[in-house]
């Protein structure tokens, strides 16, 4: 524990006498409370009890008091700057923090106890206050647990009454974060040197970080998001420092070498939006007046003097006046600032008024960062707006509900750069990536429904593990797909009344089923009925038409093939035929067969169900309709709509890993390729083939298979080899992402054209005199990936220092990446040791670099070993996605026993592990069925050119 600070006897008066009450403003304050200090000095501490009369409640807070405001007085005493200069003595770094908080409180029903959340505090003086007389209420004893989930119970002799009106008052001390929780304490350097002995000057700052549960780290508080409260804000910091919170500033003071600044009412809101930050660093300022909304946004002062907000501001206000419009309801807080984290997990934070991004997401620099990370910084930044309406406007009753949130920020954000940013044309890529990441967790026994009952949702664990693809991505697509079956303009309707009716309240989706049957104008749609099969049942259908007898069914579609599921969902369908355009649709809700006449084919028609893939399902037919679509895509492919094109492919590989049909079926539907350059197809392709690498890339297949993608790729390379090659960018944005596919999928299968241009580049950038980087930035990524993959020691070394000098965060995220792409065992387990060193790896890149190496099959050995050596440290990462990623390639039965042996000693009775095991014995499962049906094809395929059959 680092040393606690001192403050000057004067100040210590004032803040002893502000841990009695709260009042308005600084001058008053102190008169006041020096009156007050001396009628009503503090109660002494309440010693701590082992039992008592009434047992603290089990997982959730009871409802018997409901909390109405807060008033918060918060003093982190940290330095932001600790100077060092001859003759001075330097004062320590301090992460203490000390505060008060007084809750004003609704009693519900007759009480002796007062029930919070508090973390990790100490607790020094308490007050309960009857708001209706103006009495203070004696305190029989104060309890709390050290361990989830975490409540205080304040004990009273006399009980609280119904309908009362109550306060309690707290005064705490805790230790700032060191880990990206709660109240924590980061650090950056301002002045990066060029050249190695340039001066460069460390700084410090705090920041909140408190979804899902960790406001009680804080200060005592009701920590669900349900019981909403207004929040006002004192921060105590260093003067020469600023401090920032949820709203506008209400005043700022000084008191001996400390400001004390106070912040305007928030809304009424859960705890986990409440944020504040103190700081050095810079901002710049926009103001919107469409709406009225002013936008600061706070980085590194190198960061706003190159220019690198500037792109975040734009596209911030011009999102907020797309929300405000679509939704109807204007912005709550007229004042927004974002702030560029060095240290931030996860991404970034909606806190109401304050958004947080780590540095990497929101900060970027024209000529520097790629098209590709200024499409992510957009879309992060729209998903973190749509908050300000899905989750802070109307928030969620329990964590079992995330995906009335997080579903909704997904899909909104898309809409909102897809409006905004036309010229991205990203919607599409959108939809297939959100679909294929949803489909692969979720069709898995161990996946969850959207919806999980309540009762399974109440510990720590299990409400951080909801953080997943299913509530962001499957509740997304769920959302588009009621859009589809209803049509925009009612679905429209229905989330404006959604939004309106539930504002500053908290919701289930029974409230949303309501608002939209309420905008529902043909009166066919129930919608209840048709979405609860959806959010209540874990998984999604396998829609199975054959179009020789018409006939139509549905089952549940999953990895295991020996699992039984007599799950039903009511299914609407979209299709067409080579003879007509877009059929009207089905809609049907039992197992089948169901005979469709308009789903048998005549003279060689083929079908497409799922037009658009606006349906949460995968199809299959019978094999003449398979390859007829085959057929279709290899002579005219245009014919068949783009997404589709890439639903073909991903909907029969993972029939394949569900042993519904042959390997021979789906890996024909790759042959098209060798003529295919839009992105989407060959991102799926792609994204298919990447799991055959990683199962067979240790093994005799791996060689024909990279043989047959060299070939393939060839045309789609080529077709952006003159750009390439000549460092020119294609003319159409939405080909950028199609050239970085081209040349990641040709260099990775060692198209000699490929690798020889990305190791000149690199070579090139490297030997030059000058530090001026050539090489285009929408390229870097791949190119600095393959040429350290080629290179060794000396291509390693010069993208580490370059890495360690670069001062620009995308810059160097690519170079990070680059640096787990080396063939040489060695260096990347040098990598692997680097990432334990806090001087060289901020810990939020720690997991992503360990990831990064286990992805590559020369590291992924050096990696799960170096995970279980190091356990301690990695345990303080994003633990559970560091597992999930090194588990991807195992598909043996040592491997398996390696991993349940594991997660026996580190996760024992944790549901999560089961999900990591299950995919493990489908790959080993897989493997074994399919190596040879792959070895034999491959080396057909190879041998001579493809031809239909």
């Amino acid at each position: 524990m680092a040393e606690k600070s001192r403050v000057s006897k004067i100040f210590a008066i004032v803040f002893v006498v502000l841990t009695i009450s709260v009042v308005a403003g600084l001058i008053a304050m102190v008169t006041f409370y020096k009156i007050q200090y001396n009628q009503s000095p503090p109660t002494p501490r309440p010693t701590t009890l082992t039992t008592t009369e009434a047992p603290l409640p089990d997982m959730r807070l009871p409802r018997s008091l409901l909390p109405s405001s807060y008033q918060l007085f918060i003093q982190p005493h940290f330095y932001a700057q600790i100077e060092e200069k001859v003759n001075v003595t330097t004062p320590n770094q301090t992460t203490l923090f000390t505060g008060n908080s007084t809750v004003y409180f609704l009693c519900m029903e007759n009480t002796h106890s007062i029930f919070l959340h508090s973390q990790g505090l100490t607790l020094s003086h308490h007050r309960v206050v009857d708001e209706d007389s103006g009495q203070q209420l004696d305190v029989s004893h104060m309890q709390s647990q050290d361990t989830s989930p975490h409540f205080l119970e304040v004990r009273l002799d006399e009980p609280l009454k119904e309908g009362g009106n109550y306060s309690l008052f707290l005064g705490f001390s805790g230790e700032m974060s060191l880990l990206m929780e709660g109240l924590y304490l980061s650090t950056y350097v301002e002045g990066t040197p060029e050249f190695e002995g340039d001066p460069k000057v460390e700084r410090f700052l705090a920041a909140t970080n408190f979804e899902p549960t960790m406001a009680r780290m804080l200060f005592p508080c009701f920590d669900e998001p349900d019981m909403r409260a207004e929040f006002l804000i004192t921060i105590i910091h260093r003067k020469g420092t600023e401090a920032y919170a949820n709203t506008k500033f209400r005043d700022s003071s000084e008191v001996d070498g400390w400001r004390v600044t106070s912040f305007q009412p928030t809304p009424k809101m859960s705890t986990y939006l409440m944020a504040f930050f103190v700081s050095k660093m810079k901002h710049t300022e926009t103001f919107f007046p469409t709406f009225g909304v002013k936008l600061r946004t706070h980085a590194r002062s190198e960061a706003v003097e190159r220019g690198q907000t500037k792109y975040a501001e734009s596209i911030s206000g011009r999102i907020s006046d797309f929300f405000q419009e679509k939704f109807g309801l204007n912005y709550v807080i007229t004042e927004i600032d974002q702030v560029a984290l060095p240290d931030l997990e996860p991404l970034a934070m909606e806190n109401w008024g304050l958004i947080t991004y780590q540095e990497t997401t929101l900060l970027y620099e024209p000529g520097v960062s790629s098209l590709k990370h200024k499409e992510e910084l957009a879309i992060t930044v729209a998903h973190e707006m749509a908050h300000q309406w899905f989750g802070n406007l109307v928030s969620i009753k329990w964590w079992n509900m995330l995906w009335l949130k997080e579903g909704f920020a997904t899909y909104m954000s898309h809409l909102a750069v897809d409006h905004v940013e036309s010229s991205f044309n990203m919607f599409e890529s959108f939809v297939m990536d959100c679909m294929l990441t949803a489909f692969e967790a979720d069709a898995l026994t161990s996946s969850r429904p959207l919806v999980v009952p309540e009762d399974d949702i109440q510990t720590y664990d299990s409400i951080y593990q909801m953080f997943d693809t299913i509530t962001y991505n499957k509740g997304a697509m769920l959302l588009r797909m009621l859009e589809n079956v209803m049509g925009s303009k009612d679905f429209n309707t229905g989330i404006k009344d959604y939004l309106k009716t539930f504002r500053f309240q908290s919701t289930d989706h029974h409230d949303l089923w309501a608002s939209l049957q309420k905008s529902e104008s043909t009166g066919y749609l129930k919608v209840s009925e048709f979405m609860e099969p959806w959010v209540s049942q874990r998984g999604f259908p396998l829609v199975t038409i054959d179009t020789t007898s018409g006939e139509v069914s549905q089952r549940q579609f999953l990895y295991n093939n020996t699992a039984e599921s007599s799950l039903l969902w009511n299914i609407h369908i979209d299709y067409m035929s080579s003879k007509t355009d877009k059929g009207r649709d089905l809609d049907f809700n039992v197992r089948g067969p169901v005979k469709k006449p308009d789903f048998i084919a005549q003279d060689g028609e083929w079908i497409l169900a799922n037009v658009n893939c606006s349906g949460y399902f995968r199809v299959n037919y019978n094999r003449e309709n398979w390859e007829r679509l085959f057929t279709q895509l290899e002579t005219d492919p245009g014919r068949i709509p783009l997404m589709n094109r890439g639903q073909i492919i991903d909907d029969v590989f993972n029939l394949v890993r569900a042993n519904v049909v042959d390997m021979t079926l789906a890996l024909n539907s790759t042959r098209f390729l060798r003529d295919e350059i839009e992105f989407l197809p060959w991102d799926s392709a792609t994204h298919n083939m990447r799991y055959l690498v990683r199962m067979f890339d240790r093994s005799e297949v791996f060689g024909p298979m990279q043989m047959y993608l060299r070939t393939q790729v060839e045309t789609f390379y080529g077709f952006f080899r003159n750009h390439t090659d000549n460092d020119t960018a294609p003319g159409d944005h939405s080909q950028h992402h199609s050239q970085l596919l081209a040349v990641e999928v040709a260099c990775a299968n060692g198209l000699p054209a490929c690798v020889t241009m990305a190791t000149t580049k690199y070579a090139e950038w490297m030997n030059s005199n000058s530090s001026t980087n050539r090489i285009p930035p929408n390229l870097r990524a791949v190119i600095y990936c393959q040429a350290v993959a080629a290179g060794g020691k000396e291509e390693w070394e010069f993208a580490w220092k370059t890495y360690l000098k670069s001062k620009d965060t995308s810059e160097k995220e690519q170079l990070r990446h680059a640096l787990t792409c080396s063939s040489k065992i060695w260096l990347l387990s040098r990598l692997l040791d680097y990432t334990l060193d806090p001087e060289k790896f901020r810990l939020m890149d720690a997991a992503s670099t360990v990831q990064d190496v286990a992805q590559n099959a020369v590291g992924h050995g050096l990696a799960w070993n170096f995970i279980r050596a190091n356990w301690d440290s990695v345990s303080l990462w994003d633990s559970v996605s560091v597992i999930s990623v090194v588990s991807k390639r195992f598909s043996t039965q040592f491997e398996l026993q390696e991993l349940e042996r594991f997660l026996e000693d580190r996760f024992s009775g944790s549901g999560w592990g089961e999900q990591v095991l299950e995919q493990t014995r489908v790959n080993i499962r897989w493997v074994e069925e399919n190596r040879d049906a792959l070895l034999h094809w491959f080396q057909w395929a190879t041998e001579a050119p493809p031809t239909h059959q």
